[in-house]
């Protein structure tokens, strides 16, 4: 008599389903504490990560797989338990689903760590950060998908089903064609974008009118994070199909401009020197490129663009505040003749003096 017949004389298998589950618990709460120690010992991000996303999941998993395998056995002695053995089986493929989302979240926060987004020029950061978070919800969608077929595969009623799920065949794959053809083409686009990145997460962009940053890329939409704090929400499509600004496309550097309407008196070279004096006065300012040129003549004012290059964009905008700032403060003090001014002409006068 072996020790599974020891246990179920009276044909019943709570006991041992109640044992596999305890030592299951007992061994999950050991792998727990020891990952718990090992992350605030060594200081490892990758323990860290793992403290964080895995250890709920293991109070399942491990029960669920010792469960798994002594309702297998028990069936081999008692076959009237099968429907017992696939109702553990189904808990043991949700688990091992949960388990593997897990894992890729935390393959996901040990490369993030590895980005440096507080360098000046934080371009391959934002790029690798944009790739990650796409293959990150593929991989995603891909596991819930296959773990959804192995439960449809392991019934034989709606075996088909599950065999429809995996070879995308049949009428399921026809009806979706059909139905979200908007949805596949937002799904290529997003994985286009991905890889080939005509924007990326952080990106500067001027979309419909309007300026604003690269919120977030996700598989069918893309998230605008307005000036003002709004959000465009546009669908992924759009940055295929449809032109748009990208300032940060190659590097995260960018030339600003200050405009000013100025008197023909304004003395050109003076103001020159001076937006010279205050770039070099500010940490904003990355040293490569200046200028100050007259862009254009309006009737009796003429058009001064001052131009000046910050290391990315954010400071690139607090830079051109600065500029205009300092240097209308000194064209006042200074030049107030250079200002813009309106003239008129007395005509009964001009008239009194010819006759």
């Amino acid at each position: 008599m072996n020790f599974l017949e020891t246990l179920d004389y009276k044909n019943e298998p709570w006991l041992i389903i109640l044992l596999s589950g305890v030592i299951g618990f007992i061994i999950s709460a050991l792998l727990i504490n020891i990952i718990k120690i090992a992350a605030l010992k060594r200081q490892w991000s990758a323990v860290k990560a793992i403290r964080e996303n895995l250890t709920s999941v293991l109070y399942f998993f491990v029960p669920m797989v010792l469960i798994t395998v002594a309702t297998r056995t028990y069936l081999a002695i008692h076959p009237d338990y099968q429907w017992l053995f696939a109702i553990s089986k189904i808990a043991l493929v949700a688990a091992t689903t949960w388990l593997l989302v897990r894992i890729v979240i935390i393959v996901e926060k040990v490369l993030m760590d590895h980005l440096d987004f507080n360098t000046p020029d934080n371009n391959h950061a934002r790029r690798m950060f944009t790739k990650i978070k796409f293959v990150k919800r593929m991989i995603i969608i891909l596991i819930v998908t296959i773990g959804l077929s192995i439960l449809l595969l392991s019934f034989e009623s709606v075996r088909q089903y599950g065999v429809g799920i995996l070879t995308s065949a049949g009428i399921f794959s026809v009806i979706i064609g059909f139905a979200a053809q908007k949805s596949l083409a937002n799904l290529m686009a997003g994985i286009q974008i991905a890889f080939t990145q005509p924007i990326k997460i952080d990106d500067v962009v001027i979309v419909e009118g309007e300026w604003g940053r690269i919120e977030e890329i996700n598989l069918t939409y893309v998230v605008v994070n307005i000036w003002d704090l709004r959000r465009i929400v546009l669908p992924i499509t759009y940055f295929i199909e449809t032109p748009f600004q990208n300032w940060t496309r190659n590097e995260s550097a960018l030339i600003g401009t200050a405009f000013f309407q100025l008197n023909y008196h304004a003395p050109i070279p003076h103001l020159r020197e001076k937006l010279k004096e205050i770039l070099d006065a500010t940490p904003l300012w990355n040293g490569k490129s200046w200028a100050l040129q007259v862009t254009d003549t309006q009737g009796q004012l003429m058009v001064v663009r001052a131009l000046m290059s910050a290391r990315n964009s954010s400071e690139t905008f607090d830079l051109r505040c600065h500029v205009r700032e300092k240097l209308i403060e000194f064209i006042v003090r200074e030049y107030p003749e250079a200002l813009p001014s309106t003239r008129i002409e007395d005509t009964e006068k001009q008239i009194r003096v010819s006759e």
